[in-house]
């Protein structure tokens, strides 16, 4: 017990010492580094582009294919890292309306959009629709491509705004007019059309071109965009004989009019332009479509260098096949986007500035645009139906 009682001062001494020792001498914190300044992300600005066409109704399958064509345009600019504009990324947004292929219900969309703040619209998909909204479009300075609308009056009014990337009715109805000549050798044409701005302006080229080419108009008769019956018209028309009947109008009611044609007896072939060249006019005239043959107002997709990989990645993300015009809409939007590129800005007055001077490899062709605002060297396709199948012909331009 003496050793230890010994030990322990000692032992309480010593540490104390080393507390001492501790306190009197202040450890340097180790020195600190520089954190290397994290570098700043590029700014995104993110730029609303317009899609109009009927989405409700009778050509609905007509309008929904064009906004997917552009859907998946966007979609694709976007998944890729957008564009890239000086330090900043530009995203697009796409603000899709339903005009019904109305007129009036167009205007309204077209509005909607403007005051949306849409830098650019791929639309409408009608002529119908597309030439009352190309004003409120130039009113307001923004750019208007439409992927379908074939009407010359639509590029005919003088506005900077307004292109089209397919080609027109001037082309479409001369092609359909000289086929029927020199292809199918008629020598009677009967006319009939939907009194809209698309069917009767084609109508009207048909008409013009057939009697320059030498053919008789046995008959030129009218229906309207609704209708399911025309018994009275064709039992006219039957009675004059004709070698071809014209339709301009759109599938939903072409294909009840073939029909009919059919169940009258009637042999006569039937010629229309690209609102009826559709797998949906196959699928309403039955075993009545093998009688017609159609014009499309571009390049057929199947034709299209890239136009398999299209229709695979189309089929991919809608799970549905293209039905007409979607190429174009696709195209419509990488011209938007080109145009933006080359502006160096994303505003409206920008992209209408760079319109003009546009020269794109597309998915469709070449695009660029002469003075009115319509594609250069348009090109126009014809298809028979044979076996329930679009079958190409030939393509002019």
């Amino acid at each position: 017990m003496k050793h230890l009682f010994k030990v322990a001062p000692i032992a309480i001494a010593a540490t104390a010492a080393l507390a001492l020792a501790g306190c009197g001498k202040k450890e340097e914190a180790p020195a600190k580094t520089e954190a290397a300044p994290a570098a700043a992300a590029p700014a995104v600005e993110t730029v609303k582009i317009g899609h109009v066409a009927p989405l409700t109704g009778e050509i609905a399958h007509l309008g929904k294919d064009n906004e997917n064509g552009a859907r998946l345009a966007v979609d694709e600019i976007n998944d890729a890292g957008g564009i890239k504009v000086g330090d900043k990324t530009v995203k697009l947004e796409l603000v899709a309306e339903d005009d019904k292929a109305d007129p009036k219900e167009g205007t309204l969309a077209a509005q909607k959009l403007v005051d949306a703040g849409v830098v650019a619209v791929v639309g409408h998909l009608n002529s119908g629709t597309s030439i009352p909204a190309s004003k409120i479009y130039s009113d307001a300075n923004v750019t208007q491509i439409s992927p379908s609308a074939t009407n010359p009056k639509y590029t005919e009014q003088g506005f900077k705004t307004t292109f089209r990337v397919v080609a027109n009715d001037n082309q479409q109805g001369a092609v359909l007019a000289n086929y029927a000549a020199d292809q199918l050798k008629a020598k009677t044409i009967a006319i009939v059309d939907d009194r809209t701005a698309y069917g009767q302006g084609l109508a009207d080229v048909v008409e013009k071109v057939a009697k320059e080419k030498g053919l008789n108009v046995v008959a030129r008769e009218f229906t309207n965009d609704k209708a399911t019956d025309f018994n009275a018209i064709l039992t006219k028309i039957r009675s004059k004989k004709p070698d071809v009947v014209m339709y301009g109008g759109m599938d939903a009611t072409a294909g009840p009019m073939a029909k009919q044609m059919k169940q009258l007896g009637m042999k006569t072939k039937l010629i229309a332009g690209d609102g009826v060249c559709s797998p949906e006019f196959i699928k309403l005239a039955g075993d009545a479509s093998g009688i017609l043959t159609c014009s499309m107002a571009g390049e057929a997709v199947e034709k299209l260098a890239k136009g398999e990989d299209f229709k695979a990645k189309y089929k991919a993300k809608f799970n549905a096949d293209v039905q007409v015009y979607s190429p174009y809409s696709y195209d419509a939007v990488y011209v938007i986007a080109d145009a933006i590129k080359r502006a160096g800005k994303a505003d409206r007055a920008s992209i209408t500035a760079a319109m003009p001077a546009t020269n794109y490899a597309g998915l469709t062709g070449q695009i660029a645009f002469d003075e009115k605002g319509d594609i250069k060297n348009g090109a126009i396709s014809l298809f028979d139906v044979k076996e329930g199948k679009l079958e190409y012909l030939s393509t002019s331009h």
